[in-house]
């Protein structure tokens, strides 16, 4: 026993060692997502450009906002201070309202720097101008240049991540100006001016993330595309609602607790080995035990079986008027109880708010509204018009 010990001792040594290597090859495996997060300090955050905005900018406030632009309050109109927005996030998702908000921010003499690899058809609209189908390649470098002018000296930057871009192949020359590039030359950044502000759009975000910022001197690009906000503004609103709307309308594997712990081969297999044990023990015991299964009759809806009769009742008698206004009623309550809108005015407000909660075409709830006030102020109600009321309600309730 005494002979085996000092070989026992080497062998908790080497299987120790062997744990720390294997944990340590764990614990530097390079982060790959793409968070675009301030607070995130992984490779692809953005916890040192939002840090570095006090140094740029030392006399102005900076505040973190996750608000919709169409939710915006009187103090971001403000004219009497110099402010700016700054959006960094992988995809623009901005509807009519939104862009509305943000051309009005503007041009009261404001300035809107946006850093996004895709934007919403409705943006592109907005600002006049079409962009390619993104690059993404893992472990691909990426280029890019600011012009001279209107910066001091050209600026051209390179790191080894992920070429995670697109460019712009048309824009409107009359309000736009190209202000950086990639190693194509084709645009990636652009200024657009409107009313007393500007709007700038980046399309390589990744250029504002903690790899490209740190990677050699490239915060020279970062000294310099923000440079581009007046001297004197006041206050920025690192604005982070677009990043978290996206990630509401696409699926993000990085939130999901499962797909976190499936990272984990061991855990992995564990638990697919559970799952299945579970699945045969359960199939087994139902071929044992499962007895005859009677067929139970569906329970008739009474309340619909009423309104159903009421319905016929109405349009038996010809009275549309009366029926549009009770299926005009039941739309309102519906979307009362179902939505939390108040329908004591049923105007322009209101129409679109119901097209934010429900998701529901704008232009046919404009349909639905009008003919409820139509209703309203009719002496009678073809055949036709009640086909069409009820197509319309029909449409609503079968896709919200």
């Amino acid at each position: 026993m005494k002979r085996a010990f000092p070989y026992i001792v080497s062998l908790l040594v080497l299987v120790a060692m062997l744990l720390l290597i294997f944990r340590v090859k764990r614990e530097r495996k390079f982060d790959e997502r793409l968070t675009f997060r301030k607070s995130d300090k992984i490779p692809y955050g953005t916890f040192v450009a939002y840090n570095n905005l006090q140094y740029l900018f030392p006399k102005a406030v900076i505040t973190r906002s996750a608000t919709s632009p169409q939710f915006w309050d009187s103090t971001y109109y403000d004219d009497n201070t110099r402010k700016a927005i700054v959006i960094i996030t992988p995809q623009f998702i901005a509807n009519e309202t939104e862009m509305n908000n943000l051309l009005v921010f503007a041009q009261k003499g404001n300035d809107v720097f946006i850093s996004t690899k895709e934007s919403s058809e409705t943006a592109q609209k907005f600002l006049k101008l079409r962009s390619s189908d993104s690059y993404e390649y893992s472990g691909d470098s990426l280029t890019l240049t600011l012009d001279n002018p209107p910066f001091p000296s050209t600026v051209s930057k390179t790191y080894p991540g992920r070429r995670f871009h697109s460019y712009l192949y048309k824009y409107d020359s009359s309000v736009t100006s190209v202000i950086g590039r990639n190693k194509d030359k084709d645009p990636v950044f652009i200024h657009l001016v409107t009313g007393k502000g500007n709007i700038y759009l980046h399309i390589a975000p990744v250029a504002f993330t903690n790899y490209f910022l740190l990677h050699k001197s490239n915060i020279d690009y970062y000294n310099e595309a923000l440079s581009v906000l007046d001297v004197n503004t006041k206050k920025i609103v690192w604005d982070e609602y677009y990043l978290y709307k996206l990630y509401e309308n696409k699926t993000d594997e990085s939130s999901s607790w499962l797909s976190v712990l499936f990272r984990y081969p061991s855990f992995r297999w564990a638990l697919l080995t559970a799952i299945f044990t579970v699945l045969i023990y359960g199939l087994l015991e139902m071929r044992r035990k499962q007895r005859y299964i009677p067929v139970v009759a569906k329970p008739g809806n009474d309340s619909l079986d009423f309104v159903k009769t009421i319905g016929r009742l109405y349009y038996e008698k010809n009275d549309h008027r009366n029926l549009s206004k009770k299926m005009g009623l039941y739309f309102l309550e519906h979307v009362r109880n179902r939505y939390k809108i108040s329908t004591s005015t049923l105007d322009e407000n209101f129409i679109k708010t119901l097209h934010y909660k429900s998701g529901y075409k704008e232009s046919d709830l404009r349909q639905i509204v009008s003919f409820i006030n139509f209703v309203d102020s009719t002496p009678a109600v073809s055949d036709s018009q009640l086909a069409e009321l009820h197509g319309l309600l029909e449409g609503f309730y079968k896709n919200t």
